[in-house]
């Protein structure tokens, strides 16, 4: 049985859940943090007999407080923290980047960015002061951290900055053992991707059905980096559906 302790963003579908239900099944206590409560509750359900050692917890990662209360919760509950997912994340609509509103531009960095730094920062002061010290963090930065897609400038411009925040995370991590890596994922089969199987505008202006992998491919993508020991660390690693256009895209 594994006595690590995990806190996974956005746990309440998606990615977010699988990510939740594999480490549950592992054998880590998981901090099921999102929005919904009743999403929440689902991806605990699912977990059966294992959702016991889940907790789940409703908070924006956008709000400071409500991520400070959040990982007080965490401590309170669990006394320590050895895996933070910054996996919560948001798009704004697919129109011309003339036409985004400051609002959902802003909205869009509120979560992407923002919440991911207010989220590493609470962990580091908790990872730091803990025995044993340290932890890992994990990025969600999707391939849109390299590539982008057409009218997508808010999503595409945080994931390229969660590239450089997960940078600083593992160089200024050192000193306190706490690694940081970053995964980028590509057409994972989740509510978020289901319009490609219908088909989604491509660079060229032509629409086109994308392949897509089962999302536990993810899943267990992650798995393997939370593994580690502390002195080994994945910095970047790409999981993405074979057929999919991203490497050429363009």
């Amino acid at each position: 049985m594994n006595d690590k302790i995990a806190l996974v963003t956005g746990a309440g579908s998606g990615i977010g859940r699988a990510t939740a239900l594999a480490l549950l099944r592992e054998g880590y206590s998981v901090v099921l943090a999102g929005r919904r409560a009743e999403t929440l509750a689902q991806t605990a359900n699912e977990a059966g007999t294992e959702g016991k050692r889940a907790l789940p917890l409703v908070a924006d990662v956008g709000d400071p407080e409500s991520v400070r209360q959040l990982f007080e919760k965490t401590k309170q509950q669990f006394g320590r923290l050895d895996l933070l997912f910054n996996n919560a994340g948001t798009g704004a609509p697919p129109v011309p980047l003339e036409e985004l509103t400051v609002a959902q531009w802003r909205r869009v960095v509120e979560v992407n960015l923002t919440g991911a730094f207010l989220c590493t920062q609470a962990a580091f002061r908790l990872m730091k002061e803990q025995s044993p010290r340290g932890g890992r963090i994990i990025n969600n930065g999707s391939v849109s951290a390299h590539a982008p897609r057409p009218n997508s400038a808010p999503y595409t411009a945080t994931k390229h900055a969660i590239t450089g925040l997960t940078k600083s995370t593992a160089l200024d991590g050192r000193k306190y053992d706490i690694a940081c890596g970053q995964i980028d994922i590509g057409n994972a089969a989740t509510e978020m991707t289901e319009r490609m199987r219908q088909g989604i505008v491509q660079a060229n202006g032509e629409i086109a059905v994308e392949p897509t992998m089962h999302v536990e491919n993810v899943a267990r993508a992650v798995l393997y980096m939370a593994g580690l020991p502390l002195d080994a660390n994945v910095l970047f690693l790409t999981v993405m559906a074979t057929k999919m256009p991203f490497v050429g895209r363009g």
